[in-house]
């Protein structure tokens, strides 16, 4: 008994010098009083003397990604979610959008999103479109605000004020680059909005590099690669899946660091973890011949429309006019 209690002051201390290097706000590891006991004596974690629920978390439904993330997102937490290049600014917010579906799925009430921006930041990524929020991710166009600010710091103060509301169910702030205006401080001043509100708020960071904040987690979003649709009788090929997202979590006091790739499935509002593709098949199905040494040549240019002369020219190649327009830029419309 004495070796777990000096064990386990020794965690709690770790704890709070981690949580004081990182800007982080204090927190209170207590063992709860006689009446207030579980049944099996786990210790009970409060905040400002406030007991935290027990499920602090919100699962996604993938069994590999929350078990990384120690349960799920924090649902009383700043989450920040990083998109490294401007390019990435749509996975990043349909990531986002996602979890913002996920979570209004499984609500009792289904409250209005707050999603607040700079005008750099919805005139270089633009406006979420509302039909497709609705089919996407089950987001209809009345629960969703938008809050179009022209500084930063005007962004900051709105969702530091909104974070507090109980009219809404979860705020997204969408800051593009990296700012001295995004210190420690004003990203500690959001986590205690959460904290105090028990609701979580996304920081979406567009074309950043990481910095220190006072989030607890921090996944970095990248767009991937979409599969082949499956049927019963196996992929479909020519056809887009599912959209996919690379996952990353890059910075998390509980979670254990690590890359998944989801697919997010619009008909279900889930997730799904994509499993690595098996290796192709490459042995040859018929043995080859014990008295032929003789390798069969590459087979020739495909092209995507027979010319109108394939019959004459040799090997049924293009002529040199028709080259430059089969090798030509895809024109869209």
């Amino acid at each position: 008994m004495a070796t777990s209690a000096v064990a386990r002051e020794t965690l709690f201390s770790l704890r709070r010098t981690i949580a004081r290097i990182e800007g982080t706000l204090p927190e209170r590891l207590e063992v709860p009083l006689d009446s207030q006991q579980s049944d099996d004596g786990d210790i009970v974690l409060r905040h400002n003397g406030v007991a935290v629920p027990k499920d602090p978390y919100v699962p996604t439904g993938v069994q590999n990604f929350d078990a990384a993330l120690g349960g799920g997102l924090p649902k009383a937490a700043l989450t920040e979610i990083h998109g490294h290049q401007t390019r990435d600014a749509g996975s990043v917010a349909g990531f986002a959008l996602s979890l913002a579906g996920l979570m209004l799925k499984r609500a009792e009430e289904r409250l209005p999103i707050l999603w607040i921006g700079t005008h750099e930041i919805f005139q270089e990524a633009g406006f979420p479109y509302a039909p497709g929020l609705h089919s996407r991710f089950g987001i209809k166009p009345e629960n969703l605000l938008i809050a179009r600010m022209p500084k930063l710091v005007d962004a900051l103060w709105v969702a530091e004020e909104a974070a507090q509301l109980k009219a809404l169910s979860l705020v997204l702030l969408e800051i593009r680059g990296n700012s001295q205006r995004l210190d420690l401080t004003a990203t500690r001043r959001l986590h205690r909005r959460a904290q105090l509100a028990g609701r979580p708020i996304f920081l979406l960071r567009q074309a950043a590099e990481p910095e220190p904040t006072a989030a607890t987690l921090r996944l970095v979003i990248s767009p991937a690669p979409a599969a082949s649709r499956q049927t019963m009788e196996g992929a479909l090929d020519g056809s887009i899946g599912p959209p996919g997202f690379t996952v990353r979590i890059d910075k998390s006091r509980l979670a254990r660091t690590g890359q998944f790739t989801l697919e997010w499935y619009a008909d279900d509002y889930a997730f799904e973890e994509r499993r690595a593709a098996l290796p192709e098949n490459t042995r040859s199905v018929v043995s080859a011949s014990d008295h032929r040494t003789d390798i069969a040549q590459a087979s020739g240019e495909v092209l995507a429309f027979k010319p109108a002369n394939a019959d004459a020219a040799l090997g049924g190649q293009p002529s040199r006019e028709e080259r430059p327009a089969h090798r030509g830029n895809r024109r869209a419309g």
